[in-house]
């Protein structure tokens, strides 16, 4: 297992903690991480944009110009697309689906390798205590200044902690997220990660418990 300093709210050092190596040591993936995050993203989109048929289009119906003798091809409306102010042939009308799937089994293993890459980068740290703090904006603030990070920052709660909650949300460039929601994407673009000493066993009973379990259930099944 890798270790890491352990840090207190105040900024000194509380000892080692170690990181389990099934999380923060697997293979690197660039390929699954860059799906991972593209799937992500593309599920975030929303098919907003929407563009007007002739039929919805507000123009009189009237007919635009006589039928004969103008010189021109003979038409009867000024909402066809071919003209100007008409409406749109063949637009956008907010029913694209952008969504795209991936296996739950591909998710954690993106998300490992994120955590790997970060933890190899040195772009993880480990604090304790900090549900302990008031529910004030400044605290916060004096929090992160004495363990000297700047920048983006992924603080990593263990569940939702309303002091935290109370204290980050006004922050700029300061991410929260639960450890059990944790993707690949809050990993990759959270900047430094800040987990807290609590989260490190919700992620281990969340990705890792339920597979020793299964691996369990299969042993036993084999053996009858």
């Amino acid at each position: 297992m890798i270790k890491i300093d352990l840090y207190k709210t105040s900024g000194e050092k509380s000892g080692k903690i170690e990181l389990p190596k099934n999380i923060f040591e697997v293979k690197i993936n660039k390929p699954l991480m860059a799906q991972a995050v593209r799937v992500y993203l593309s599920n975030q989109r929303l098919a907003l944009a929407q563009a007007q048929t002739r039929s919805e289009v507000n123009r009189t119906k009237a007919k635009w110009y006589r039928q004969k003798g103008t010189g021109r091809a003979r038409h009867g409306a000024r909402s066809a697309p071919i003209f100007v102010g008409g409406g749109k042939a063949h637009g956008p009308v907010a029913e694209q689906n952008f969504k795209l799937n991936l296996s739950k089994k591909l998710k954690k293993q993106a998300l490992f390798s994120a955590l790997s890459k970060k933890a190899k980068d040195d772009q993880i740290m480990v604090i304790k205590g900090l549900q302990k703090i008031e529910p004030k904006t400044k605290k916060m603030f004096e929090v992160l200044g004495k363990l000297k990070l700047n920048g983006k920052i992924c603080l990593v709660l263990p569940t939702k902690v309303e002091t935290i909650l109370r204290s980050g949300k006004n922050i700029k460039n300061l991410n929260l997220a639960q450890a059990s929601l944790l993707n690949t994407y809050e990993v990759l673009n959270g900047g430094k990660i800040l987990l807290m000493e609590e989260s490190l066993e919700v992620l281990k009973k969340t990705f890792l418990d339920n597979n020793q379990q299964t691996i369990k259930v299969l042993k036993n099944i084999s053996k009858k």
